[in-house]
């Protein structure tokens, strides 16, 4: 079994920065973290030039990337495809998001999915089915005209056994007190987005085991004076998490700041809502029948409405450190380690830590991904 020391750069572990250390790999997985003066010298030595050594970024909502779009490619390659761009941005890991659609392309990106995981296809953690059980009332980008009830035939289809992880996004004030339980005793991860809920009705879903909010801010009811809404739920409990879209334009990176003082780092992960023109050269796409171009890091239908982003987990990681004033490593909980632990994959996957698998990225010290690695091989840079 190989045996590889990666010295030469600042590892980016969940208790600190640890400079002059090498990371010691043992085939796909992480052995041990010494100092480098201490690295074996029978072990193969990879010396980088300088920046910082983190965990592969895993990112839970990701609509596409290199011009492909998960609702018209619901299907392996679809998926593969998105890995791929995705990949050159440090993204080790991705839940390929289907935004709301008829049933019938849900079923289809989940048997994909399925057959992706259990075909150990690189990267893929599994699915998020982002609607189509939401609220008109703030469908953002999303065709109302998909949206439906979720009843009996929607929930035997979601609860469908397979190896694949499963996230669903629902507005919680449009479904049957226990459905929230139902699902989540079947498995699946449960998300609060696009909803116009209320304090009270988003605290019954958490009652019922609902474990995170979607774009935290988007698409919801927001904090109030005398009605917390959904924002404030999140904000108020101790246990979910929410996905942050870190591109100064979704949220304002003050908002965002005053996010994280009253949750805590703990509560956080970063996501890009990245849609096909991530990792490709097209600026526009089709989504719904309505053109999408490119406005920076973010995607705009011709009306000005937000239609997820241009974003990259590489700018998300340095727009925290530079836009949020946080630590590369605060940075990298938020976007490893608590989005691993989200998917409950923290034993496998997420930090720089013995046992877990090595999926690496090199950022540099201005803080741009330049190498990446899978299960201890190098695949980009």
């Amino acid at each position: 079994m190989t045996r590889t020391a990666i010295c030469g750069a600042t590892l980016v572990t969940p208790t600190g920065l640890l400079k002059h250390h090498a990371l010691l790999l043992m085939g796909d997985h992480i052995a041990a973290v010494v100092p480098e003066e201490d690295t074996p010298s029978s072990v193969r030595r990879e010396t980088l030039d300088g920046g910082y050594l983190a965990p592969g970024f895993i990112d839970i909502q990701v609509n596409g990337g290199g011009g492909v779009l998960f609702n018209d490619h619901p299907t392996r390659d679809g998926m593969a495809a998105i890995a791929a761009a995705h990949r050159k941005f440090g993204s080790t890991g991705i839940m390929p998001t289907l935004i709301s659609d008829n049933l019938s392309v849900v079923e289809a990106a989940m048997a994909a999915a399925d057959a992706a995981v259990a075909a150990g296809d690189p990267g893929i953690l599994g699915i998020h089915i982002e609607g189509p059980f939401l609220n008109a009332g703030k469908r953002g980008i999303h065709d109302a005209t998909k949206f439906r009830t979720l009843d009996e035939e929607a929930i035997s289809l979601l609860t469908r056994p397979g190896p694949a992880r499963r996230m669903v996004t629902i507005a919680p004030e449009l479904v049957s007190p226990g459905t929230v339980k139902r699902l989540v005793a079947a498995g699946l991860i449960v998300c609060a987005g696009h909803s116009l809920a209320s304090y009270e009705q988003t605290r019954a879903a958490l009652a019922e085991g609902l474990a995170g909010f979607t774009h935290l801010f988007n698409a919801m009811t927001q904090l109030g004076s005398r009605e917390p809404g959904m924002v404030g739920a999140a904000l108020d409990d101790r246990d979910s998490q929410f996905g942050l879209i870190v591109d100064g334009m979704h949220v304002h990176p003050a908002t965002l700041r005053v996010a994280l003082a009253a949750r805590g780092q703990e509560g956080a992960m970063l996501v890009t809502d990245a849609m096909p023109t991530v990792g490709s050269t097209t600026d526009h796409f089709t989504l719904g029948g309505r053109r999408i171009h490119v406005d920076g890091d973010t995607c705009r239908a011709e009306d000005g409405t937000l239609a997820g982003s241009n974003l990259n987990m590489g700018t998300a990681f340095a727009n925290t450190v530079n836009l949020l004033k946080l630590t590369p490593t605060d940075a990298s909980i938020m976007a490893s380690g608590n989005p691993a632990r989200f998917l409950r994959r923290d034993k496998e996957l997420g930090a720089l830590l013995p046992g877990l698998r090595a999926d690496l990225v090199h950022i540099s010290a201005d803080l741009k991904p330049v190498k990446v690695w899978l299960s201890g091989q190098a695949v980009q840079g």
